[in-house]
C-alpha cells in the first residue's frame, strides 16, 4: 500500500552545466509528491499524513522553498534535486513497517522527474 503526499514549493535556479535558456537564473512552482510504501498498523494507517507533512516540511520546504537552489544543490535539474530530497528523507522514512519508495519532482506541469533511490 502506497501513501502519497503533495508539496509546492516556489525557487529560483540555473543550471550551469547546461547550454540553453535554462542555464540562465529563472524560477518555478515546483511540485514535489512523497510516496511511501508500507502496511497499516493498529490504528489504519501506513504513515501519519501530518508526520510525512512536517518531515518534508522540516528537511525540505524550509531549505527550497522561496531559495536559490544552487546556494543547496550545485547543479539542481530535476535530477539532482530529486536524488537530493531522497537523501534527506530516506533514513527517516525506512522503519520496519514502512518505506520510502519514490520521490517526484516537477518543475513545471508537464515535466518532472521521478526518483526511486536506484543510484544509492
Amino acid at each position: 500500500m502506497i501513501i502519497i503526499k503533495e508539496f509546492e514549493f516556489d525557487a529560483a535556479h540555473y543550471l550551469p552545466e547546461y547550454n540553453g535558456k535554462c542555464e540562465k537564473l529563472h524560477g518555478h512552482t515546483y511540485k514535489l509528491v512523497v510516496k511511501v510504501d508500507g502496511k497499516p498498523d493498529h490504528e489504519g494507517m501506513v504513515i501519519d499524513f501530518i508526520k510525512l507533512k512536517n518531515l518534508v516540511k522540516d528537511r525540505i520546504l524550509n531549505q527550497l522553498d522561496h531559495a536559490l537552489i544552487n546556494d543547496i544543490i550545485p547543479n539542481p535539474s530535476a535530477e539532482c534535486i530529486s536524488m537530493w530530497v531522497w537523501k534527506q528523507l530516506v533514513e527517516e522514512l525506512t522503519t520496519p513497517n514502512y518505506k520510502l519508495v519514490e520521490v517526484e519532482v516537477w518543475e513545471t506541469k508537464t515535466s518532472g522527474c521521478v526518483y526511486r533511490g536506484e543510484f544509492e
